[in-house]
């Protein structure tokens, strides 16, 4: 199903999308980068947009908020609330967009192995309806998060290597 091949994507069951890609980096500095808001404004997102606002509440019940902005003064923004925080190896949240295309709120859990200061992240969202994952699975969603996350690649070597950190 991925055309990227850092980032293994499949589609089990009629609910799940799993999403895995291996960073070089601890598994601490890859969850900060998916909790702290101003780590979040370095990279998430696909080419051609930007984190706008961010607000992380990390506690079981807090809630979380992005807004993005994109090519041709588009705008996405997304919420949900944290179900578990387990630093540094689970997260769980549920998540749904302002302006939503499918039915539903989506459960999405990171897991984080490490194995010698490499991390293996891997996300199973889990959609509430099988119509609504197949909805989305008809979006350039591994594009998208390919190329986020090749800016968190970018941003994790900074972090676990600044002096290799390039401007």
């Amino acid at each position: 199903m991925s055309t990227d091949q850092r980032l293994h994507v499949t589609a089990p069951g009629d609910r799940e999308i799993v999403m895995s890609r291996t960073f070089d980096a601890p598994a601490h500095l890859v969850f900060d980068a998916l909790t702290t808001p101003d780590l979040l404004a370095r990279w998430y997102g696909a080419r051609g947009w930007r984190l706008v606002a961010c607000s992380v509440d990390l506690r079981v019940g807090g809630r979380w908020r992005f807004v993005s902005h994109g090519p041709d003064d588009a705008e996405m923004a997304q919420s949900g609330t944290y179900r578990e925080v387990e630093r540094p190896s689970r997260l769980v949240y549920t998540e749904a967009f302002d302006d939503q295309s499918y039915p539903g709120e989506t459960l999405i859990a990171h897991d984080l192995t490490e194995l010698a200061a490499t991390t293996t992240l891997t996300s199973t969202l889990r959609y509430a309806t099988p119509e609504a994952r197949e909805i989305v699975l008809r979006y350039p969603m591994t594009r998208g998060v390919g190329q986020a996350y090749d800016r968190l690649d970018a941003v994790l070597a900074g972090l676990a290597h600044p002096q290799k950190e390039h401007p």
